[in-house]
């Protein structure tokens, strides 16, 4: 375990306004590792925010199954030292080879900093403050081990995917309701199922499947209060990719059976001496007709 002593570490960016390009902070050490701080001026996967990551510097000299838990703030000031932005300190974050870095996507919009009087002689100050509570050297990562994210703790394979869910919703659960972890993370073990199942194709999404996520939607959003409006959207969306699909195999079933109508009708014709070979022309003309149209709904069906 480490000591808990907190660093503090500050570097200065000048001319903030006409900076474009990632901004890398000098290196400073704690808890065993070097760290930088990375500040993106124009925002990073993001166009009207400044991002702001801490890192750990050296991932790669460190040992294998290296970790280190860690509370941080990323604090932004203007030259006379007034907090303009600081990240919330309250959460314990967990370094490793997998997550190297943790930060704030949307950490300040850019239409703030450009406002005349926030930055100071066009200076921006960045203050990172760390407390490393752990240190593994060495380890293997199992995959079974609980951290949290946003409040909720979830394992550890499914860090990336409730990451990418509350950056890609940054208000789903700004309404929940559950205070008990357990219950936590029981609600989002079945949110992250049920977005894998709506991830699939719709016609690989069984009738049975679909009324349970319908059924587990409500749940989610009525007992819990995720907020699941783009969900409930996509499941419309399957609802009624699904319903052309049935049409669609409808139409199939109902040209087939038409095709062996005719070519029984056509067959019989050719064994009549007394037929006219315009007629038997016009029957092929339609079997074959019916079969080109058999082809494009069948194709329908497939895709």
């Amino acid at each position: 375990m480490e000591d808990k002593k907190k660093t503090s570490f500050t570097f200065e960016i000048n001319n903030f306004s006409e900076k474009e390009a990632k901004i890398s902070s000098p290196k400073f050490s704690s808890g065993g590792c070097e760290w930088v701080v990375k500040v993106y001026p124009k925002g990073k996967y993001i166009e009207d925010h400044l991002s702001l990551y801490l890192c750990v510097a050296n991932p790669e000299s460190l040992r294998l199954g290296w970790k280190r838990r860690a509370i941080y703030s990323l604090v932004l000031l203007n030259q006379s030292g007034k907090e303009l932005f600081r990240t919330d300190d309250s959460v314990c974050h967990l370094f490793c080879a997998q997550f190297p870095s943790w930060g704030r996507k949307k950490a300040v919009p850019l239409k703030k900093l450009q406002e005349k009087g926030f930055l100071e002689n066009n200076k921006l100050r960045v203050k990172v403050e760390v407390r490393v509570v752990e240190v593994v050297d060495e380890g293997v990562v199992t995959g079974n081990e609980m951290l949290e994210v946003r409040g909720f703790k979830v394992l550890y394979s499914q860090v990336v995917s409730v990451n990418r869910l509350f950056t890609q919703h940054p208000d789903i659960a700004v309404n929940f309701r559950p205070k008990n972890q357990l219950v936590k993370t029981t609600y989002m073990n079945v949110l992250l199922g049920l977005i894998e199942t709506v991830d699939r194709p719709p016609h690989s999404i069984t009738d049975s499947e679909l009324s349970n996520v319908q059924s587990e939607l409500f749940d989610l959003t009525e007992a819990a209060g995720f907020k699941l409006d783009w969900l409930k959207k996509k499941l419309n969306e399957i609802s009624l990719e699904r319903k052309k699909a049935n049409a669609d195999r409808t139409r199939v079933q109902e040209l087939e059976k038409h095709i062996k109508k005719v070519e029984a009708g056509l067959k019989r014709e050719k064994t009549k001496s007394s037929t006219s070979a315009a007629k038997v022309l016009s029957l092929e003309q339609t079997v074959s007709e019916l079969k080109d149209e058999l082809n494009k709904e069948k194709s329908k069906v497939l895709c």
